[in-house]
């Protein structure tokens, strides 16, 4: 009887495939639903949810992770490739509309507060900043630059090159590089100890430094947009600058080195012992909280295959960094343009 009772609870071959399918119809029907939900609260003035955009991240992920387990059982639904360079294995180029409105939705929910303090050349005062910290780090000219265009792609991976955005996803995440309060302050602890390097090598940059910050006064200065970005540099990266030109020979390609950058941010501890390694990209994560974190930074987050991972090296966490391209195009497109002479 045993045996019987079992295959008659075992699903039908065809019940069975159909399941991913159902699964990523129901998360495609999830998705639409939050969006049109935040989006009729928006346009009526309602007040929205504590955190109101991780509704949305969630439900974009699962979409996408449940999308991803269907192309893993039926090949055949992979589709032609999307706008956002998002792998088509993970992304049915048909929901791009619904990627447009999402996007739209941050935007809105992610404004400035009215009292932040914009820049007019955003994009400079990044690659400016950066190239002056290298310096008084030691760096040449030439490595220097690099740290600009490095900044400029994180600048870009945080905020999509918006200054002073708020986080939709989180109370603490604020400003052009979302730094917490306690990481902007030991960046300007950090920046106050090389102010004077700074002023002997780049008199023109200190000076802009001094009217911002007699500009921010008592202001978070997580919401000017120069000081924001100068601490943020300062409390996480600068340290890592007199290892750009290792980075450099060990990651030729420009947008891994952006990637390297980017994991400071995401999981700092285990991206600087990579770094002492010796063996950048064969340094192995097996840290389950450390790959949690990756996993909430969209790295090895879609479809079950990518989830079960228990472990990855640098190189396989840089490539799955994939939804980061986009982003780092537009950082290398633009510091091109400032290169050239465009202002920005």
């Amino acid at each position: 009887m045993v045996p019987r009772l079992q295959a008659l609870r075992r699903p039908s071959r065809s019940r069975a495939s159909n399941r991913p399918l159902e699964t990523y119809e129901n998360a495609l029907k999830s998705f639409e639903s939050i969006l049109r939900q935040r989006r009729a609260q928006i346009d009526s003035n309602q007040p929205l949810p504590n955190l109101p955009g991780q509704a949305l991240y969630l439900a974009r992920v699962e979409m996408m992770s449940a999308y991803k387990d269907l192309t893993d059982a039926l090949p055949s639904r992979i589709g032609r490739p999307s706008r956002f360079r998002i792998p088509p294995a993970y992304f049915d180029a048909d929901n791009e509309p619904l990627f447009d409105e999402y996007r739209k939705l941050f935007e809105i929910m992610e404004a400035p507060p009215a009292s932040a303090q914009r820049s007019d050349t955003p994009f400079t005062d990044v690659v400016d900043l950066a190239a002056a910290i290298a310096r008084a780090k030691g760096l040449d000219a030439k490595d220097a630059a690099a740290a600009g265009r490095i900044s400029l792609g994180l600048f870009f991976a945080e905020t999509g090159g918006k200054q002073n955005a708020g986080n939709a996803r989180s109370n603490t995440y604020k400003g052009s590089l979302q730094t917490g309060p306690s990481e902007d302050r030991n960046g300007r602890r950090k920046w106050a100890a090389i102010k004077g390097s700074i002023a002997a090598l780049d008199p023109a940059l200190s000076g802009r430094d001094d009217k911002e910050e007699a500009r921010a006064g008592n202001l978070d200065h997580r919401f000017n947009h120069w000081t924001a970005v100068r601490d943020a540099l300062m409390n996480a990266h600068a340290d890592i600058f007199p290892e750009i030109p290792a980075i450099l020979k060990a990651l030729p390609d420009p947008i891994d080195q952006m990637k390297l950058f980017e994991l400071i941010q995401i999981i700092p501890t285990p991206t600087r012992a990579a770094l002492r390694s010796g063996n950048l990209v064969g340094y192995r994560i097996s840290d389950a909280r450390i790959m949690r974190y990756l996993r909430n930074n969209s790295i090895f987050a879609y479809g079950r295959a990518d989830r079960a991972r228990t472990s990855a090296t640098f190189r396989e966490i840089l490539d799955a960094m994939w939804l980061f391209n986009a982003k780092f195009e537009q950082a290398l497109a633009r510091f091109k343009e400032i290169k050239a002479g465009k202002p920005g």
